[in-house]
């Protein structure tokens, strides 16, 4: 298959290699000292295996990390740290929750065959961009409002025949939902509002030269947090940063609930791409991880909008690796293209790990012109690759740090002839 192109944002595309030394299979220690007169006959020690030297590894780790208070805890005056309590409505996990139970024979099947069946998509929308015009001065109306979030609806892992216990995979979400003027009602969920269900939020499109103002209002009413929205890409003004700096920043970076605020941005010439925008007041420690993200994609002057945008999501949401807040597929987005048509991927990664995008038949080019068909990204980091789909099939997508994967961070490509 020849290989694919692709236009990334801002920013050099780098690989490295972290490649360490295997240990031997024979470890090898200090000479012991000569035996003097005395001692006790000494048998000789069996050398000690691979497998004992990580199982001690692993128990000093675990010991460590024991003893090492967790992001978010404090000591003070020798008193161990005091957690704070969980929402009443909230599944609390501090890793990944533990596996489920094997499905049911009957319902995994029919779970797999909805899943993997064929499927023809649906007609590609047309772009809210799609006039080229630049120069304009687009509007959106969003509110921080609260959902209630199933991180795998249909109860599942159906490649690994897994339940996912509801008492664990549910939440009372805070998301950024689109709406109509003056926020008089909330916009349909379809693919040319941007994904307007929870998480991610709706998608802010703008073309380089174009004015945008988002107007912001803050309707938390379960957890009444300050939010803010603060956007990467865009050129602005302090006062619309979106980001609460005690004694500097002004109402757009911490707005209380009720209240709203309008950031006034520019797309520049360094703004095309893809980005991540996302909660930047106090709460954004709580904001951020029940859902207050999305992405933005803005368009060169010139530039055509693709037969088909993917936006994809990289967080941890309550203790799963997730897309777009779904873990696992038949919960994550399948997404559907047709051979001939130009695809889009838009990924960005919120939280506090480093993923490895990857999509298996198919490969890009990056910025240096080499072939791809896997790319890392870290928090608040964000790229585009683009290519004329030629590849029928069903095919994986998914972050490629295998733990991750296991945990949910996987989903379905599926394109028709």
């Amino acid at each position: 298959m020849p290989a694919h192109h692709s236009r990334g944002s801002a920013g050099a595309d780098a690989t490295t290699s972290n490649r360490g030394t295997d240990a031997p299979d024979t470890p090898t220690f200090a000479t012991a000292r000569d035996p003097v007169a005395g001692d006790a006959p000494r048998a000789p020690e069996p050398p000690v295996s691979r497998r004992v030297m990580v199982a001690a590894g692993i128990a000093l780790a675990a010991g460590v990390a024991g003893a090492v208070p967790l992001v978010g805890q404090t000591t003070s005056g020798g008193e161990p740290p005091v957690a704070a309590a969980p929402a009443a409505t909230d599944a609390t996990h501090e890793h990944a929750p533990a596996p489920g139970p094997q499905a049911d024979p009957a319902v995994l099947a029919a779970a797999r065959k909805a899943a993997f069946a064929p499927e023809a998509p649906a007609a590609a929308a047309a772009s809210k961009l799609s006039d080229q015009k630049a120069g304009t001065v687009r509007e959106y109306w969003i509110k921080a409002v609260n959902v209630p979030w199933d991180v795998a609806p249909n109860g599942l892992d159906p490649v690994m025949g897994r339940e996912v216990p509801i008492g664990q995979r549910t939440l009372t979400a805070i998301v950024y939902r689109a709406y109509t003027r003056n926020w008089a009602k909330p916009l349909a969920n379809t693919s040319a509002s941007g994904d307007n269900d929870g998480i991610p939020g709706p998608l802010i499109e703008a073309r380089v030269g174009d004015k945008v103002l988002v107007h912001f209002k803050n309707d938390d009413q379960v957890y009444k947090l300050p939010h803010s929205m603060h956007f990467h890409a865009f050129f602005y003004g302090l006062g619309s940063d979106g980001a609460f700096i005690p004694g500097i920043s002004g109402r757009g970076g911490n707005v209380p609930v009720g209240k709203s605020f309008t950031y006034r941005l520019t797309a520049g010439p360094q703004s095309a791409g893809v980005w991540p925008y996302h909660d930047h007041s106090k709460g954004m420690h709580d904001g951020i991880p029940k859902g207050l993200y999305g992405a933005i994609a803005i368009l060169r002057k010139n530039e055509k909008p693709p037969d088909r945008r993917f936006i994809v999501a990289f967080e941890n949401t309550i203790g799963y690796d997730t897309i777009n807040g779904r873990a696992f597929i038949g919960n994550t987005p399948t997404f559907r293209a047709r051979v001939g048509e130009t695809v889009e991927w838009n990924v960005i990664s919120l939280g506090d790990n480093f993923h490895t995008f990857h999509v298996h038949g198919h490969r890009w080019l990056n910025d240096a012109k080499v072939p791809e068909d896997t790319r890392t990204i870290g928090p608040g980091e964000s790229f585009r690759v683009k290519w004329t789909e030629d590849a029928p099939g069903t095919w994986y997508y998914h972050c490629h740090v295998e733990s991750h994967m296991n945990n949910g961070m996987i989903g379905l490509f599926k394109v028709d002839r």
